[in-house]
């Protein structure tokens, strides 16, 4: 009898403990956003000329430090993100949500595309990227 009675403390011990952390867990995934893209063309992202697989990441809690808040990582299909490209604070600006992640685009003098503006699907935010 005592044996059920601490095993049946210890359970809920356990799954309070669990359903404690998982709520944090929430809080802290859900100042990120983030998003897989396919630059078939190069494109310049600040000083940083991209193409192929990239996941970009916003992360909306250093935005708010002031902070580099969206990072281009090299994407490897299959295994995951690689070397981060490039980091930066974006600029805010508040647009209708989009059903996909949509991108404003540049043509330099150099011939090459500079991307001056993205937003994440689902979002009614879009970031601005600064030149340097």
């Amino acid at each position: 009898m005592k044996t059920r009675i601490i095993v049946g403390v210890l359970l809920l011990i356990a799954v309070f403990g669990v359903g404690t952390y998982a709520s944090r867990a929430g809080d802290v995934a859900g100042s990120r956003q983030w998003t897989i893209v396919n630059f078939a063309e190069p494109v310049q992202v600040k000083d940083a000329v991209l193409m192929g697989p990239v996941l970009i990441v916003h992360d909306a809690a250093k935005m708010s430090k002031g902070e580099a808040c969206t990072t281009f990582y090299r994407f490897e299909p299959g295994k995951g993100p690689k070397e981060e490209l490039v980091s930066f604070h974006c600029k805010p600006i508040q647009r209708a949500a989009v059903t996909e992640t949509t991108f404003s685009v540049v043509q330099t003098s150099a011939g090459c595309k500079r991307l001056t503006e993205y937003q994440i699907g689902g979002e009614n935010e879009a970031h601005g990227i600064p030149l340097k």
